[in-house]
């Protein structure tokens, strides 16, 4: 046998499911998920700005995982033309994932609202158990960072009222520091 063949093998033996990994960073963080079942695991998180939602969906096929991280905001259908535009400029300066809007399911909020969400793919073929964790640590930290610096943004487009430019531009400002 070949020792460098061996390592290939082990190098391309696929995590079997990431989700297990990721029920180590909740844990870890005390935060309280539901694994729905066995490819898919959702999570609610406090961050300084508001409530998250997370969602992680597996599919063995493809060695990818979904992941969408949801705010605790909704927008209006007649503002969906302000907020694409607004996403758009939000996505140039991205480095990783991106900002969509996905229609509210939840039977108890506004019929037709819908809520911005950061959502990335990660494939994880090649990958062994201990980069898997890694990898899903680092993308709800970034996750919860890009929600969290475009929150206000995502909030004054929920509001009823017309936004003017400046005060969305204000919105969508890095800022230098915390208060």
């Amino acid at each position: 046998m070949n020792p460098n063949t061996d390592l290939e093998i082990d190098l391309y033996d696929d995590v079997s499911n990431p989700l297990d990994g990721l029920e180590e960073i909740m844990l870890r963080n005390d935060w309280t998920f539901d694994r729905c079942n066995e490819d898919e695991l959702t999570v609610h998180i406090s961050g300084k700005m508001g409530q998250y939602k997370m969602a992680f969906l597996w599919e063995d096929d493809y060695s990818a995982m979904k992941f969408c991280c949801a705010p605790d905001l909704s927008i209006a259908p007649e503002k969906l033309n302000e907020t694409v535009q607004v996403m758009n400029k939000i996505n140039a300066d991205l480095w990783l994932g991106h900002f969509d809007i996905r229609l509210n399911d939840d039977a108890q909020t506004q019929n037709g609202a819908h809520i911005p969400c950061f959502r990335h793919t990660s494939l994880f073929r090649g990958a062994f158990e201990s980069s898997g964790v890694e990898h899903m640590e680092d993308l709800v930290d970034i996750a919860l960072a890009e929600c969290e610096r475009y929150y206000m943004t995502f909030d004054l487009l929920s509001k009823s009222s017309h936004q003017d430019n400046k005060a969305l531009s204000l919105a969508m400002m890095d800022v230098a520091g915390q208060s």
